[in-house]
């Protein structure tokens, strides 16, 4: 008898992959660790093979799982365009969606991104707030927010738009030619590196996953800003270096106005994700940005 693939097995297996453990993507999927593992042994039984490599330590693709990855990831993309496709025809998507999202990526990337929902869903009226301090979703009323990292509150609903970013150490060829590029972390601490406030605190304690280890360094530097996007833009034109995530880079990374600075594993992960304040919030227009913005995240990448 045919054994049946169920589609959350198949997330459960690719975010596993991604983030590299069953309890981050336990967590970006907002399950138990337990059913994480359970949701790949059960993937696993229907296909007859090993996925993953287990050890007390590590967890990594078998040769099999390598093989399967990429019609896993295929599939998953395949089953969102569906859910697209018939979202975008349904017409009683209407009503406010209150939405906050970084300034960097929220500016150079998903703005334009907005405009072009909008335009699918016309009857949407969309209020935006754009900062890098983490939003309350619950005192801003707030129907979704747009975050990197992993979230600190488990009773927040999480649903992930791209698992695999992380953050890359990079500058300007600028920068490089005159003070030179840091072969290791610690180098860091004797060149100007560019600054962020996140919360109540500075960024400025860089920490790495190195083949040594991971390697926290404490940086300083001239400029400090609570806006992302401002820091990126210093380090654009030369101003010294910044530690940022992947996404906010791509574009400078792929023109050459920025070069990364160390291999693109060592930097921390940064998922990003649409958090909601509870499960009665993925009203159907949260539920198509989602979908719509997981598209986008995928050709963008792709290309």
């Amino acid at each position: 008898m045919k054994k049946i693939i169920r589609v959350d097995d198949l997330q459960v297996f690719v975010t596993t992959t991604d983030v590299g453990s069953f309890s981050a993507a336990a967590r970006l999927l907002d399950i138990s660790p337990a059913l994480a593992s359970v949701a790949v042994q059960r993937l696993e039984a229907s296909l007859g093979v090993r996925l993953f490599v287990r050890s007390t330590r590590r967890l990594r693709l078998s040769d099999d799982g390598e093989r399967y990855l990429a019609h896993a990831r295929q599939a998953l993309e395949a089953l969102g365009d569906g859910e697209l496709a018939l979202a975008q025809g349904r017409d009683e998507v209407a009503g406010t969606l209150r939405l906050s999202m970084p300034s960097d990526i929220g500016r150079n990337l998903l703005l334009p991104w907005l405009d072009e929902f909008q335009q699918l869903h016309p009857k949407v009226l969309l209020q935006l707030r754009v900062s890098d301090q983490v939003a309350d979703l619950f005192s801003e009323h707030l129907d979704a927010s747009i975050r990197y990292g992993q979230l600190a509150d488990s009773s927040l609903v999480s649903l992930a738009l791209e698992p695999s970013n992380r953050r890359t150490v990079c500058a300007s060829p600028d920068y490089i030619a005159r003070h030179g590029r840091p072969r290791t972390p610690a180098e860091l601490s004797g060149h100007n590196c560019l600054r962020y406030v996140m919360g109540e605190q500075t960024f400025e304690r860089w920490s790495f996953q190195t083949p040594k280890g991971v390697e926290t360094v404490q940086v300083a530097g001239n400029r400090i800003s609570d806006d992302a996007d401002i820091v990126r833009r210093w380090a654009v034109t030369g101003q010294g270096i910044v530690y940022k995530s992947r996404l906010d880079v791509m574009d400078d990374l792929r023109s050459g106005r920025l070069v990364e600075v160390f291999p693109p594993d060592y930097g921390q992960p940064a998922p990003l994700q649409l958090v909601c304040a509870h499960r009665t919030s993925l009203t159907p227009a949260v539920q198509m940005l989602r979908a719509f913005l997981a598209a986008r995240f995928e050709r963008y990448l792709s290309d």
